[in-house]
């Protein structure tokens, strides 16, 4: 089973499946399901995957609100990760600058090491504010042998605060998912548990695994509050130096996103004995579960119910109106990871359905939950690249394609209704109220004037709908 443009690739048919009777898995090239996946890009595949370095800088280190954003590398990888990410915070020092050793040619000839110091004692001088100074590792520097970690301790040593060195080399892991690991391992390590507050923590979590993108935590914060809850640490948005180091004192840890910051959470429940759930934040089922599980873990089950009350009144009939509007849709989703998984029962919520579902870095738990929810008849294809991208938009014409902003002109150009789930249009989007903001989004996109001027007079892909089974679909 393949894609045409892949006949050049027939490997790439171990990473695609179909739903099939009975809800059978239906692997492209025949062999046991399930798709392959987090595995090396293969050879001559155009891979729209980040770097181990990407991940690291630009989901799990960058958002901290007051720590200085080192990259030891050259300026292209700064001006990579410069920005990219809403992730936003009541201070936009990490978003407002970016700072660079910016290695040249003579650098990489003679070393680096001197201009990684001399960068982190200036950075520190400039902005002496900064709690922390964040130095991340890039190809060119380790391919060298830069000793980024002594470097640190000695800066650490004269500039008086922690200078935490990320190993995120891009070269070292199959995708961005390494660097979220190295994330989570590197701030758990050195600053995590370095302070002991006093105080009744009782009553006190973290939320893990949220990257404040577009103020998402203002959809959901509020809410545990609501609870008699205290949140010490937003693991990382709108998270502080200081939050980080005690965030080791929370009772429980809340876990979101279940592919980027799980690693945190089972390194502090082995070594603080911290109890975590797995939740979902988007959505009206999901978040309401999330709040009735924290609640039963500290016996707060009757106030849970009536957070859960009051909101969902107020926004109901938003959801009503829009679900009128949205029935029977079709969706193509396409994320970084888990936010697949936990969109597709919200796209339900609804009344739409998802017909296509592909990450970029999932792993097999990630795709197992994708598969049990999706519908008979859904493809899944693990991190396609644009030429697929483009023959399944043509072939089986979602009437919604949800990605990220590297799809948003490819999805124009098809004529194909798109809404940007990885750093939001507009947003916020989870939570009660974020789910209103989606249901808007994804009503103005599909409902928008120009799409019927772009049928009419452009050459879009062609309007009429596929069918969802077997070789129509796939070249078999």
């Amino acid at each position: 089973m393949q894609f045409k443009c892949n006949q050049t690739l027939p490997e790439r048919a171990s990473h695609i499946a179909l739903k099939g009777p009975g809800g059978k898995c239906q692997r492209g090239d025949g062999a046991a399901c399930f798709i392959a996946s987090n595995v090396a890009t293969t050879p001559g595949d155009m891979t729209e995957r980040g770097c181990t370095y990407a991940g690291c800088r630009g989901v799990v280190g960058g958002p901290v609100k007051d720590a200085i954003q080192l990259t030891h590398g050259p300026i292209g990888c700064a001006f990579f990760s410069w920005g990219y990410r809403p992730h936003l915070a009541d201070s936009d020092f990490h978003m407002k600058y970016t700072f660079v050793t910016d290695m040249n040619e003579t650098n990489i000839v003679f070393g680096g090491e001197k201009k990684l110091l001399q960068s982190i004692i200036e950075a520190n001088a400039e902005f002496p504010n900064a709690k922390a100074v964040f130095v991340y590792n890039t190809c060119s520097t380790a391919l060298i042998g830069d000793d980024g970690r002594d470097v640190a301790k000695q800066a650490e040593a004269i500039i008086g605060k922690p200078v935490v060195f990320f190993e995120c080399e891009g070269f070292r892991g199959v995708s961005q998912s390494l660097g979220h690991h190295v994330g989570n391992e590197t701030i758990f390590r050195q600053l995590v548990g370095s302070v002991e507050p006093e105080g009744d923590f009782s009553r006190s979590i973290n939320i893990v695994g949220d990257y404040n993108i577009k103020n998402d935590i203002r959809t959901f914060e509020y809410l545990f509050e609501a609870l008699g809850l205290r949140i010490i640490a937003r693991f990382t948005g709108n998270v502080s130096v200081d939050d980080l180091k005690i965030m080791h004192k929370a009772a429980l840890n809340i876990v979101h996103c279940q592919r980027s910051a799980t690693y945190i959470a089972d390194m502090m429940k082995e070594k603080y004995g911290t109890p975590y759930i797995n939740v979902t934040l988007w959505g009206i089922k999901n978040m309401a579960k999330a709040l009735r599980d924290t609640a039963a873990f500290f016996g707060l089950e009757a106030r849970a119910e009536e957070v859960i009350a009051r909101e969902t009144a107020r926004i109901q009939p938003y959801i009503d109106a829009y679900r009128q509007r949205l029935q029977g849709k079709r969706v193509f989703i396409y994320q970084g990871g888990p936010r697949v998984w936990h969109w597709i029962e919200l796209l339900r919520e609804l009344g739409m359905e998802t017909e296509t579902a592909a990450t970029t870095f999932g792993h097999m738990d990630d795709y197992e939950k994708i598969f049990n929810q999706i519908a008979e008849g859904a493809l899944v294809i693990d991190n396609p690249n644009v030429p697929e991208i483009e023959e399944i938009l043509t072939r089986r014409r979602p009437d919604l394609f949800i990605s990220g902003n590297k799809e948003r002109y490819l999805a124009y150009k098809m004529g194909v209704p798109f809404v940007n789930g990885h750093t939001y249009d507009t947003g916020p989007y989870a939570g009660f109220v974020g789910m209103v903001n989606f249901a808007r989004d994804i009503d103005k996109a599909l409902h928008a004037p120009v799409w019927n001027i772009v049928h009419q007079h452009a050459r879009p892909a062609p309007a009429a709908r596929h069918a969802v089974h077997g070789s129509e679909e796939v070249e078999s």
